[in-house]
């Protein structure tokens, strides 16, 4: 009797929104060896304040719905030990900060001396700390009466670009992102802020100021609910452009994330009508001196939308150089640019999907070439801008013109 051979397994390939589509487009080579060798990057700084500010937000949200804390927080009270928690988690997964940037745990501390009480005012100021208290304090008391979840998982599966039977690994492949805040809000309230206890909130006031979104809604009869996804960066604004054509456009691939969020939400079966898409880029809350270097770069070549309507703070930035004291901006200007509204239509949306069929496309092609027996350095295309390749663990052997490799010396 001949016995049947198992049928070959079938697996659907996924790709993350923020693991997947921005990795590989900062660097296909990087992705290679960090996502796919599982090689992760030895000072991963960047990673951790993004996921340290997403676990503060989400920690300070949970508690001021059960406790109802009145705004502002006091930093050593109320902010202070949620920072304390999520370094704790973070550490635990091999995450740790600079010293500039986070006052140590108090729980890692061997003698267990350590109290809250033992903190002072210069810890306060570290830069990650700082951050944390604006976003709570400046955005929080504004965004949390407006959510209806957050960290939601949402999911969807499309077809594989460039199928074929004989090379690829599926006919179908998933996309998998985590939605940071999902509001949901109806037409009316949104108009006359009803569910917010008649008070000033920034957010719906920027809603109303921008044109998109009230062309958008004012195709819903009043009193429809619509939702709209928001998504946190621990981050600066980006430039609306980018000169250099090695640097991966930011200002259109965070684009791209939100209407690629927005339409996996819309499979989803409790979903409603999704207008809008908000991107906190909490860093301009408090920027740093790289950052203000940056803004002031992009101020003086037209690479930014907000600036020119605040001509005293682009006057401060401008009259800045890079050994003073950083200048002291105003609120309503660092406000305005962490702050962004990216309009929801099926058009942009499928756009968005198209692209990221792209980024697959490209993944899959150069995984095929591994598989089929080509080295990695010639499977997967290494070109990015100078600020990653100097930062990057793999730069002393990678093929890359960008760094050379030469100057590396061994201490």
């Amino acid at each position: 009797m001949k016995l049947p051979s198992r049928s070959k397994a079938y697996i659907i390939p996924e790709y993350s929104l923020t693991g997947d589509l921005l990795s590989f487009l900062t660097c296909n080579l990087q992705y290679r060896y960090q996502n796919k060798g599982t090689l992760p990057p030895s000072k991963p700084v960047q990673r951790w304040f993004g996921e340290f500010i997403h676990g503060v937000l989400e920690e300070a949200f949970i508690q001021w719905k059960y406790n109802n804390t009145q705004f502002p927080w006091d930093w050593k009270e109320d902010i202070r030990p949620i920072e304390d928690m999520i370094d704790s988690r973070l550490q635990v997964r091999g995450l740790y900060p600079h010293d500039e940037d986070l006052f140590f745990s108090i729980l890692n501390q061997p003698d267990g001396n350590m109290t809250i009480d033992d903190l002072n005012e210069h810890d306060h100021k570290k830069l990650a700390s700082a951050r944390a208290e604006k976003a709570i304090n400046i955005w929080g008391k504004h965004l949390f009466p407006l959510i209806d979840s957050s960290e939601l998982l949402i999911k969807g599966v499309r077809q594989m670009p460039n199928y074929d039977e004989k090379t690829s690994r599926s006919n179908y492949y998933g996309i998998n992102g985590v939605v940071d805040v999902l509001t949901s809000m109806k037409i009316n309230r949104t108009l006359e802020q009803s569910n917010l206890d008649n008070y000033d909130n920034k957010i719906i006031n920027f809603l109303k100021k921008d044109s998109n979104f009230q062309k958008t809604i004012s195709q819903y009869n009043e009193g429809d609910d619509y939702e709209i996804i928001i998504d946190y960066k621990g981050m600066k604004r980006p430039p609306t452009a980018v000169i250099n054509e090695k640097t991966e456009d930011k200002w259109e691939t965070h684009k791209q994330q939100i209407l690629t969020y927005s339409w996996l939400r819309s499979k989803q079966e409790d979903s409603k009508p999704i207008v809008a898409g908000i991107i906190f880029y909490l860093n301009e809350l408090v920027p740093s001196k790289e950052d203000l270097v940056l803004i002031k770069d992009e101020l003086n070549n037209g690479l930014t939308d907000i600036g020119n309507e605040y001509e005293h703070d682009v006057d401060l930035i401008n009259n800045w150089e890079e050994e003073d004291k950083a200048p002291d901006l105003s609120d309503e200007f660092k406000i305005a640019r962490s702050i962004r509204i990216i309009n929801v239509d099926e058009t942009e949306q499928e756009k968005a999907l198209l692209k990221f069929d792209s980024v697959v496309a490209d993944i899959e092609e150069s995984l095929i070439k591994e598989i089929k027996g080509c080295k990695i350095q010639d499977a997967w295309k290494a070109d990015s801008d100078e600020r990653t390749c100097s930062a990057c663990d793999f730069k002393t052997f990678c093929k890359n013109n960008t760094v050379n490799a030469k100057d590396f010396k061994i201490p």
